[in-house]
């Protein structure tokens, strides 16, 4: 009976050692897991920002492709971009033409870029400002005075 009893008090001291194992697992891979849900919606917030600014570059050309003159085209193209990023920038939306003149059958090209907020979010102080461009030909109908 004496070696039975030493096995059966060797067992018990076993399934002691290993309580609460599990819950300091928990508390180590807890904050881990979190930190990285909120790098992939850092990033996927990068993703959509990129995407947003992709449209709005394109419907600033659109919009100040169809303008008569150079100063509405820009005012215009600013308006469009603006109204496209309202939630996705955190500071100034800047709108700059980087094809030359306004003359009738050529591109009005623009350059549309603005900070997004993707990593702020995470704490990280990292800049992240995105540019993107598009070209719209000049429409040879575009309103008139």
């Amino acid at each position: 009976m004496g070696y039975f009893s030493s096995l059966r008090r060797l067992r018990d001291r076993r399934e002691l050692g290993d309580r609460g194992l599990s819950t300091i697992e928990v508390v180590i891979l807890a904050p881990v897991m979190m930190m990285f849900i909120l790098v992939l919606v850092a990033f996927g917030q990068l993703v959509d920002g990129r995407g947003a600014l992709d449209g709005a570059a394109r419907d600033a050309a659109r919009a100040g492709s169809i303008q008569k003159d150079h100063v509405t085209a820009m005012a215009e193209a600013r308006k469009a971009a603006e109204a496209d990023l309202t939630d996705i920038c955190s500071g100034p939306v800047t709108v700059t033409q980087t094809s030359a003149g306004f003359e009738p059958d050529t591109i009005f090209s623009v350059e549309v870029s603005c900070e997004v907020r993707g990593l702020a979010m995470l704490g990280l102080d990292i800049p992240t400002t995105l540019t993107a461009s598009f070209s719209s030909p000049l429409d040879p109908f575009r309103r008139t005075v």
